[in-house]
């Protein structure tokens, strides 16, 4: 008899296989796990992220796979590259509606949030700039509340 857990298992393998090879690759079993690590992934997971979690179940992977594979899901429009600092990218699954964040300068802390703002300027600047704008990525970076009372203390 199968447990919950792993018919959950094999239904989440199940679809991250049907989603990779829709896309148009192939679904290795390092793909379809970094895929489901980025999909199931609480807040923004970085590279080194994913690589701990994948090695857990495959220990042999490697970083540079876990990079070709992001780089893949990517390409494919599955996951997104997301800049929330200069120093490393974060990878977060495609989201259907536009989304941008904000990062706490003292925690790290990202929250996202959705305003017209992108939109606005999709309609606005390529009139004005003779230029087809594709994304755009909105970074907002301050103190959230809890950085803020501990700011004021000091």
């Amino acid at each position: 008899m199968q447990t919950i857990s792993n018919k959950s298992t094999t239904r989440r393998h199940r679809v991250s296989r049907d989603t990779l090879s829709t896309a148009g690759t192939r679904a290795t079993k390092q793909r379809m796990l970094i895929l489901e690590i980025v999909r199931q992934g609480k807040g923004h997971l970085d590279a080194d992220d994913i690589y701990r979690q994948a090695r857990v179940e495959q220990p042999r992977l490697s970083l540079s796979t876990v990079y070709r594979a992001l780089h893949a899901l990517k390409r494919l429009g599955l996951t997104e590259e997301v800049h929330i600092d200069d120093s490393h990218h974060h990878y977060e699954p495609k989201q259907p509606v536009e989304h941008h964040h904000l990062v706490c300068l003292g925690c790290g802390r990202v929250i996202e949030f959705k305003y017209p703002l992108a939109h606005q300027m999709k309609k606005a600047v390529p009139d004005a700039r003779n230029f087809d704008i594709v994304n755009t990525e909105i970074r907002v970076t301050g103190y959230c509340a809890g950085c803020r009372r501990k700011r004021k203390r000091t």
